[in-house]
Parts: structure tokens; C-alpha cells; sequence
């Protein structure tokens, strides 16, 4: 985190002031998170994994342009991920805007237990069934019996580990090549656990962490 950082935006301020102190807070406010450093303050020690990364070439009448594309996931492990995309002529100032892109993208991810097979009660997997979608690709993820593991594609697995998922089935159609859209349906999906309701009767029974 920068020490010179100067927010230009109302939930930066906020957090700069120490009116916020967790991102919990700083998503409840349901302002937009417009600049990374608000997560560097709240969630320090972030980890990153590149997704993809590769050279394009755009041809102009001025000659051939060559540019470097980077998707990356952040997050800490422990229910909070996000997904960015950075785009420059040197990798790393790609991998730089990928993960502040990432930054400002993060959700908070509800976890549970919502398999027949485990009904364990603890937060390992998901509570429920969800469905996401992005371009053609179309994601469905459920919930799995603690010990199975990330059963998903090796290029998505990362989304899961570092939302502190450890079990989980997924079906997946359409282009999923494009890692792009793969990702981030994966990610809308994740967000739809949070659009759902869940009855209080329900939350100790799905092992519901929030």
C-alpha cells in the first residue's frame, strides 16, 4: 500500500479517515470501489494468481502493434476474490492494471455446506446450487462433500482457492477456451450466492458463514 495515497473517491475517503475499517463495511455501503488501495488497506497481504496471459497484435496503418493481455484472481483465502484484466505493451505493467483491475472487482463470497452427502456444517463449500454466466459461457457450480476437492478446469480452479472454497462440483458449456468469460462467470455465479435468500432456519443447517 502506497503511505502517500491521496483518495479522490467518497468510500476512499471514508477509508482513509478510518470510518471504514473492513471491507465488509466498505461493500455494505454499496458504493463502488474505484481505486485499489481501498483494498490494500482493508485487506492487506492479498494473494494474486495469472489466470492467462498473452501477446496480441493489432495492425494499423501505422505498422503492427503488439500488446500484452493478463488475467489474474486476487484474494485472501478466506472468502473474498476478485477477477481483472490489464492490457499494456510490457507485462508488467499488464500484470500491474490486472490486479488493480481485480481490486476493484472483489466480492465477498458466502461459503457453506450445502451437500446431501457432507451436512457437516462448516463453511468448505457452498450453501447452495448457483448458476453464472458471461458471453456464451454458462457455469453451473455445486456443493461437495468435504475431501473432494476443486473439481473444476485447472484455468477456474484458482477463483475457488482463493475464495477459501475447498469443495465444489462445476458443469460448464459454451466457449469455455475463452478464460476470460470462463472466469468471469465463474465470478457472477459466486455473486449470485449473495443475491439469494436464505431462510434463518437454514443458515446452521447450510453451515452458512454469513
Amino acid at each position: 500500500m502506497k503511505e502517500d495515497w491521496t483518495p479522490k473517491t467518497k468510500l476512499g475517503r471514508l477509508v482513509a479517515n478510518g470510518d471504514i475499517t473492513t471491507m465488509e463495511e466498505a461493500l455494505a455501503t454499496g458504493l463502488p470501489i474505484m481505486e485499489p488501495e481501498i483494498v490494500d488497506r482493508l485487506l492487506p497481504g492479498l494473494q494474486f494468481v495469472i489466470l492467462d496471459s498473452r501477446a496480441t497484435v493489432r495492425v494499423t496503418d501505422s505498422g503492427k502493434r503488439r500488446s500484452i493481455e493478463v488475467l489474474v484472481a486476487v484474494g485472501n483465502g478466506n472468502g473474498y476474490v476478485g477477477v481483472g484484466y490489464g492490457k499494456a505493451k510490457e507485462f508488467k505493467t499488464a500484470l500491474q492494471k490486472a490486479i488493480a483491475d481485480a481490486k476493484k472487482n472483489i466480492i465477498r463470497v458466502r461459503r457453506g455446506c450445502g451437500s446431501w452427502e457432507c451436512g457437516c456444517g462448516t463453511a468448505h463449500s457452498i450453501p447452495f446450487k448457483v448458476e453464472g454466466k458471461s458471453g456464451s459461457v454458462r457455469i453451473t457450480i455445486k456443493p461437495a462433500p468435504k475431501g473432494l476437492g476443486i473439481v473444476a478446469p485447472d484455468s477456474i480452479k484458482p477463483i475457488f482457492q482463493l475464495a477459501g472454497i475447498k469443495d465444489v462440483w462445476t458443469r460448464a458449456r459454451g466457449n469455455t477456451r475463452n478464460t476470460i468469460n470462463f472466469a468471469y462467470a465463474v465470478i457472477d455465479a459466486l455473486k449470485n450466492l449473495t443475491r439469494t435468500k436464505i431462510r434463518p432456519e437454514e443458515i446452521k443447517k447450510l453451515g452458512v458463514d454469513w
